[in-house]
């Protein structure tokens, strides 16, 4: 996950209720007409309560960056 994704993440969750669960984020994002690559992301989530979208943010699982992933430098 990029810093962009990042952005697409905490754009997605914009205006939830929080603190809130992996699936009503997930509900919420849904609704809001996400792609698939946020749904991706989202769905990295671990089962539990999140206080803010910067805690969501924090809980995503990242990919590390290199030679084979898109935007990556190679090593």
């Amino acid at each position: 996950m990029t810093d962009r994704d990042d952005q697409r993440v905490a754009k997605a969750l914009q205006g939830a209720d929080f603190p809130a669960s992996r699936g009503s984020l997930l509900d919420y994002a849904e609704t809001r007409g996400i792609d698939q690559k946020t749904r991706n992301a989202l769905h990295t989530l671990p089962e539990r309560r999140f206080a803010s979208i910067t805690e969501v943010v924090e809980s995503v699982a990242h990919e590390p960056e290199g030679e084979d992933q898109p935007g990556g430098t190679a090593r």
